[in-house]
């Protein structure tokens, strides 16, 4: 079970989860939590030494998560961007044992006419990495899609979020979790709780100790617009959990 937040870099969190003067943020979050989704990747795409540096300040047992490039997802929509993934892929692959799934997060225009385009992206990606896929778009949520991720092995996203219904839906040997929120209700850079949670960690709780039970990994992450302050769901759910 490996549970975190997106994002580590937030001067607001010093004096609350950042002792105050903390320069080396990565470490010092590293010595709490044992994972993190890395969100800026999505905006470009990190160097080898950013990579490498990321790796040196972590324990051996720590995992990186990471969005794939928007150029590849949103602006590209999975076509023509071999020289991107290319890229993409060898860098955080210089992560070694401290990688973790890669996310494919999808825009809501991209809609399941774009189901072919979909499989052949994830059939023609390198077999070295894990992958989940992210939608933002219900109409995607049926038989057919959960069995094109299971042919794969790609882990469906259950993601927490305001347009989307609940989802359970396993099609891989870990799930990939993310607690997202409603961006327009939370400030999520207040350094503290904006919304009471605490009932639906509680839930979540009971369903990640359901997928431990039926010995599937897991990796969850929680956006500063869920309750305001990812830290704290982080060690609330942890104390659901058995």
């Amino acid at each position: 079970m490996h549970i975190g937040t997106i994002g580590w870099s937030y001067d607001f969190w010093k004096g609350n989860f950042y002792p105050e003067g903390t320069q080396e943020l990565l470490a010092e979050y590293a010595r709490n939590f044992d994972t993190v989704e890395i969100d800026n990747t999505f905006y470009r795409i990190p160097s080898r030494d950013t990579v490498r540096k990321w790796k040196e300040e972590v324990p051996d047992d720590f995992k990186f998560c990471a969005k794939f490039p928007r150029k590849i997802t949103h602006i590209k929509m999975l076509q023509d961007c071999k020289e991107e993934l290319d890229v993409f892929i060898e860098h955080m692959s210089l992560l070694e044992d401290k990688l973790g799934p890669l996310l494919l997060q999808l825009p809501p225009g991209f809609k399941p006419e774009k189901y072919e385009i979909l499989k052949d992206f994830l059939e023609g990606l390198p077999r070295r990495c894990r992958y989940a896929v992210e939608v933002r778009n219900k109409k995607w949520l049926d038989g057919k899609f959960y069995d094109m991720l299971r042919d794969n092995g790609v882990a469906l996203a259950l993601i927490d979020h305001p347009w989307m219904p609940e989802m359970n839906t396993v099609t891989a040997d870990f799930v990939y979790i993310r607690w997202i929120g409603d961006r327009n209700k939370i400030n999520g850079k207040l350094g503290k709780f904006e919304r009471d949670r605490s009932n639906e960690i509680k839930d979540w709780g009971m369903k990640i100790n359901g997928f431990i039970e039926d010995s599937v990994e897991v990796f969850g992450y929680f956006s500063k617009t869920y309750s305001g302050y990812p830290p704290g769901d982080v060690r609330m759910l942890l104390g659901f959990i058995t």
